[in-house]
């Protein structure tokens, strides 16, 4: 296929972040008073996280395009059961704000999210002062009991999953006394940086210091308003898209100043040969006519977007090898196994070890993608599917938990 490049880009509608989403409704719902969220992501994944937090008790309705949280500066009081769906982080973040309340709490969720862990985190609950029941696979189920944390120090695996240490930062102000946490072999690091700006917004204190050590006072939260930015995760498959197909895309709403760590894959993409532009309200890429290949890259601390590299590494001139990616095996799917399954399926030539994956460049012949449920494998291979004919999705649904009209827009941008 002969690629013609372009210079006149194309806006691309982007839908709100679902990790800024989510966690501004659990700051919000723990502020004291009314705070707005202005353009929210609303899909699968946000909408159980809210409707979770209502089964908690806090109350939020439409309003003015947004979504208006009466935050009660406390955790909740009495009974509640959450149902979290596929949502993981609705499943982490939502005990640890039960917990700082009063009463029983418990919480379920999807086989897909059954099968997720949550032992860190229940055995830190635990520690600060819960009363904690799991499954019998150290997940979900989740039951609570609980007559308020206490805060003091706490020492935390975070080698698997940065969610753990998210959900007690982000409840951590509404405890006793100021919660100190020793995060050892913390992964996605841009994420913790995201929640504690977001913390800081909502005005809580938080110190970092050395080692992994956060600490973050008992002062509580103010009520506030805030605009939800678009989703970095979700602009990758677009920039992706720009890179392969010679075209040029615009993402308005995320500049340099942005919250998000995986907006860092267009750097990824610059590597790959692909023209960009982040400017401080958008960021522009446009493809050069060719995906260079022959790197390796640590993408580590932005692994959602993993995936829509290695889905299109085989259009590259040459092999790519993605290196720290171990605890993706832990999310929606095992995306290291799903991807480099899907890639062999396809026949294209793929190795792989336990937190890396090397695609290697060469023919793409048609078949079906096995999406998992898991809407970012969906979304990686639909960009391949524009420079490979014959690629079908077998649940191209999935999308919903993220970007319920993804295919819709894939097909306005690159139809």
């Amino acid at each position: 296929m002969t690629i013609t490049t372009t210079t006149d880009s194309v806006i691309a509608r982007i839908p709100g972040s679902k990790s800024i989403t989510n966690r501004a409704l659990l700051l919000a719902a723990a502020a004291l008073g009314p705070s707005l969220l202005r353009d929210p992501l609303v899909s699968d994944d946000t909408v159980a996280f809210r409707e979770a937090l209502g089964a908690l008790g806090v109350t939020v309705t439409d309003r003015d395009g947004g979504w208006l949280v009466q935050g009660a500066g406390r955790g909740p009081h009495g009974r509640g059961r959450a149902w979290c769906a596929d949502a993981g982080t609705a499943a982490r973040f939502l005990p640890v704000l039960a917990a700082t309340g009063f009463g029983t709490f418990e919480f379920d969720g999807s086989d897909q999210l059954r099968a997720r862990p949550l032992r860190p985190l229940a055995e830190a609950l635990g520690l600060l002062g819960a009363e904690v029941e799991t499954g019998p696979d150290g997940g979900l189920p989740l039951t609570i009991r609980t007559t308020g944390l206490g805060g003091g120090e706490l020492a935390l695996d975070s080698s698997t999953s940065s969610q753990y240490l998210t959900g007690l930062l982000l409840s951590a102000p509404l405890m006793r006394s100021p919660l100190t946490v020793h995060a050892a072999g913390l992964v996605s690091r841009p994420y913790i940086d995201m929640t504690v700006a977001l913390m800081r917004h909502f005005g809580a204190e938080v110190v970092e210091g050395t080692g992994g050590r956060i600490r973050v006072s008992a002062s509580g939260y103010r009520a506030t308003d805030l605009r939800i930015e678009p989703d970095a995760s979700t602009a990758s498959y677009v920039f992706a898209a720009a890179a392969v197909t010679g075209r040029s895309v615009t993402v308005p709403g995320l500049g340099r100043d942005s919250l998000q760590g995986d907006l860092r894959f267009v750097e990824v993409l610059r590597t790959a040969g692909a023209r960009v532009e982040i400017g401080p309200d958008s960021t522009t890429v446009t493809g050069t006519g060719r995906l260079r290949g022959g790197f390796e890259v640590d993408m580590g601390d932005i692994s959602d977007t993993f995936m829509t590299l290695a889905a299109v590494a085989p259009l590259a001139d040459g092999p790519i090898t993605v290196r720290g990616i171990g605890h993706a095996r832990l999310k929606e799917s095992d995306r290291i196994a799903a991807v480099a399954g899907n890639l062999r399926a396809l026949g294209v030539t793929v190795t792989d070890g336990p937190d890396w994956i090397t695609v290697q460049p060469g023919p793409v012949r048609p078949g079906r993608v096995d999406c998992h449920r898991d809407h970012r494998i969906a979304m990686s291979f639909s960009v391949l599917g524009l420079r490979a004919e014959g690629i079908e999705l077998d649940d191209p649904a999935c999308v919903s938990k993220t970007f319920p009209e993804f295919h819709q827009e894939f097909g306005r941008l690159f139809g």
